[in-house]
């Protein structure tokens, strides 16, 4: 089925500009000739991009039987594009999607399942729980390209001055150390940024999520999770933190604060390391430390996992899947995961990609090791929205606008909206 003209004609009305054109979405060319795919890239267009676009040419090189047409496409766009594009069965043949979109896509008919295909053949060298994140109902439908999860980076001399040897493993120590540095560095121990992603290592350290699909529950206001949230709040509200943040530039200026010294600690993600690096306080790479999100009352840690799996669409004929599944195969190989690595500065999804050269960045090598506390995330189609609530009355808490419990019964009353069939706490 030749989908070329209508897929053309479609990232036109969207607004996708291609950075390569040899066709349209699934364009078979003449019958002797190469089957053209297309790949939708939803990395930083600056940053990232460069070394795919790079690859797209490499793997062409080694199959010339295929084409690959490259769309850049801005990441907080893709979401809402793809679901339009499959809906009017004119969607790229590959998309670079959001772990968190996978259920979704896959539970609408838009994904092509990838077991037994080329593209999942190593799936026994990735990691299982991220393996676990491109799975919907027992089927594979996204190969991990790349993962994240949340930790603790601080700032080692910081730490030092205040007398602090070892980083925090509950967050009572870490509520502590942050007293500690304001008391002998003068400056804030700790800064938070108040989006529901961040809050997630707080409830998994009370044993609770956001949802549990078994009982069919909504857990947003369990007493766990109001245990969670104001342990979060007491840490928002210790001595030596920096004054919370709810402004629309709450992350800029978070981050900012931190890569120049004017912060010693705070919860992030392997993909803020290359910035980190630029600012003046590391300048010696050495001077950032990476450690696992601290403990809860339960005695464990959690953060969760996200990263980016490739998918396949489903609406491809038969040629055009065939092609995306050695693409997908060779986009998410060991040796494309290291080359990626060293580049762009992004972890790995393979345990055999973290070769000497990409574990030289210590901001990897931190993260390598602090990956075995991420928690997949549930493959319930409506678990990332979920974030939105929890965000929404977050802010109110930890500003004071609302109780723990009055903020939370409101986030699970929203919960309910999209989840209707499901019970509240």
């Amino acid at each position: 089925m030749r989908r070329g003209i209508a897929a053309a004609a479609l990232i036109s009305a969207i607004t996708i500009t291609a950075s390569a054109c040899s066709g349209g979405a699934s364009d078979a060319g003449d019958a002797s000739g190469p089957v053209t795919i297309t790949w939708w890239d939803t990395s930083d267009a600056t940053n990232e991009a460069p070394t795919y676009k790079a690859l797209v040419k490499d793997f062409e090189k080694a199959n010339p039987d295929i084409e690959v047409t490259y769309v850049s496409v801005p990441f907080g766009d893709a979401q809402t594009k793809f679901q339009t594009a499959a809906g009017s069965k004119g969607a790229p043949d590959v998309l670079r999607a959001d772990v968190g979109w996978t259920p979704g896509f896959a539970k609408s008919g838009y994904l092509a399942p990838l077991d037994g295909t080329a593209a999942g053949e190593e799936v026994a060298e990735f990691e299982p729980g991220l393996v676990e994140q491109g799975k919907y109902e027992g089927k594979l439908y996204g190969i991990p390209q790349v993962t994240d999860t949340l930790a603790m980076m601080y700032n080692k001399e910081l730490f030092a001055k205040a007398g602090i040897t070892e980083p925090p493993a509950t967050w009572a120590e870490w509520k502590s150390d942050i007293a500690k540095v304001k008391d002998k560095t003068g400056v804030d121990g700790f800064a938070f940024n108040p989006q529901g992603y961040y809050a997630m290592p707080f409830l998994y350290g009370e044993g609770t999520d956001t949802v549990d699909p078994k009982a069919q529950k909504i857990t947003l206001n369990s007493p766990a999770a109001v245990k969670g949230i104001d342990t979060l709040k007491g840490l928002v509200k210790a001595k030596g933190a920096m004054k919370l943040d709810t402004t629309s530039n709450a992350y800029p200026n978070i981050m900012d604060a931190f890569s120049s010294g004017k912060v010693a600690s705070i919860l992030q993600g392997p993909w803020e390391n290359a910035n980190v690096f630029k600012g003046s306080a590391f300048s010696d790479k050495n001077n950032l430390g990476i450690a696992p999100v601290p403990a809860g009352s339960t005695g464990k840690a959690g953060a969760p996992l996200g990263g980016h799996n490739l998918v396949a669409y489903a609406g491809s004929d038969a040629a055009h899947q065939e092609a995306s599944q050695k693409f997908i195969a060779f986009m998410t190989s060991a040796g494309t995961q290291s080359q990626v690595a060293v580049k762009n500065g992004t972890l790995p999804t393979r345990g055999d990609a973290y070769t000497a050269e990409v574990t030289a960045n210590p901001g990897i090598a931190g993260y390598q090791k602090v990956l075995s506390s991420g928690r997949p995330r549930l493959a319930l189609p409506e678990y990332s929205s979920l974030y939105t609530p929890l965000e929404t009355q977050l802010i109110k808490i930890l500003s004071g606008q609302e109780s723990t419990e009055g903020g939370l019964d409101n986030a699970a009353a929203e919960a309910k909206k999209l989840l209707s069939d499901y019970s509240v706490s």
